[in-house]
């Protein structure tokens, strides 16, 4: 079967030697190891405010925290993305407040989410869903004029770009995944993006209890309690080595745009435009089809995977007290799907997808 997600994992003799000099290091904590990722993952980005951390998770709970949301705040978000987006906020107290999607996209609708705007509104949460990047120039037209901040959720979207850039220095917080099934990993982790150094600092002490680490631990004085939520120096080794492989995050990428060419007008399937200067990473390869069900036992019964793999948010109970009508969402989750997209699909692979499709279901 080919797979819709898998790890990637660098050569072992590059990857084993790097783990076990790190391993018998006498130092497996964070440190030299995580410093070192940090400024490589920091030009990569190129974004000099970056700190990487133990999940994508734990990067967002450090931007919600640096904005001070609790209970009686509201975060605007979307039901069309993995749990912990919404589930962070939750932990916070906050409410998270729906708005809907686009229906061509998948994306949050930049208008939705005005009309949702209140004046306990403290975040707008976007998710660059499956690596499609959001609109962007709205969504920054609305942040400048109402002065509500943006938290880009953009675990899915490594390599994805923004104006020609890189995505990691548009908003004052872009929260990053290297969990096991993402472009690129480090066994599990994350990394926050900073757009501003005075969030930078107060960032890196959320991340290690409240303490500074730049002086003495019998010199610090914790004046706002925060977590442990530091990267090791061993998957920070991985980190380094896997990150030497970025042709694994750009074969995603030539993948995604031979689907966008090779299923132009292919019947049964609804191709998903993308946003005015915006670039997918295209971590899961995103679509429309007719009769989903059937199209994902043909696509089975052919050796393929075809899912559209994540739950939508707003069906669970602990978001019970945000339940609303979602018009879009509702006709989108009828219908999208993903197909795979990711490294281990090579030229061969990639035609055999697109003939099954074209088939028909």
């Amino acid at each position: 079967m080919i797979p819709l997600v898998k790890p990637y994992i660098a050569p072992k003799e590059e990857m084993l030697p790097a783990i076990e000099k790190i391993l018998y290091s006498g130092y497996i904590a964070e440190g030299e190891a995580v410093y070192k990722f940090e400024n490589e993952l920091s030009n990569y980005l190129n974004n000099p405010n970056l700190l990487v951390v133990n999940s994508g998770t734990a990067a967002l709970h450090i931007a919600l925290t640096l904005l001070g949301i609790g209970k009686g705040d509201e975060v605007i978000s979307t039901p069309m993305t993995a749990e912990p987006t919404n589930t962070t906020i939750a932990l916070t107290g906050a409410k998270v407040v729906w708005a809907d999607i686009d229906e061509e996209t998948g994306l949050l609708d930049p208008e939705s989410v005005r009309m949702k705007i209140s004046e306990r509104t403290k975040a707008i949460m976007l998710v660059h869903y499956a690596g499609m990047v959001c609109d962007l120039d709205k969504f920054n037209a609305i942040s400048e004029e109402t002065g509500i901040p943006i938290i880009e959720d953009s675990a899915h979207c490594l390599g994805g770009k923004y104006n020609g850039n890189i995505i990691g220095s548009n908003s004052r917080f872009t929260c990053f995944s290297f969990q096991a099934i993402k472009q690129m990993t480090t066994v599990d982790g994350g990394a926050i993006a900073l757009k501003d150094e005075k969030d930078m600092e107060k960032a890196r002490k959320l991340r290690w209890f409240g303490l500074d680490k730049k002086v003495s631990r019998l010199e610090n004085d914790i004046k706002q309690a925060g977590f442990k939520y530091g990267m090791n120096n061993v998957n920070a080794t991985i980190g380094s080595v896997q990150l030497r492989h970025k042709e694994v995050i750009q074969r995603y990428i030539e993948n995604g745009k031979y689907f966008d060419e090779a299923l132009k007008g292919a019947s049964g399937v609804t191709l998903i435009p993308y946003y005015n200067n915006t670039e997918p990473s295209y971590w899961l390869y995103t679509m429309k089809v007719g009769d989903r069900d059937d199209f994902c036992r043909m696509m089975e019964s052919e050796g393929i995977m075809a899912s559209p793999l994540h739950h939508r948010s707003d069906t669970h109970s602990v978001f019970s007290e945000s339940k609303c009508s979602l018009e879009h969402m509702d006709k989108w989750y009828k219908s999208f799907v993903h197909i795979p997209c990711g490294w281990w699909v090579d030229d061969e692979v990639r035609e055999k997808i697109v003939d099954c499709i074209k088939k028909g279901w």
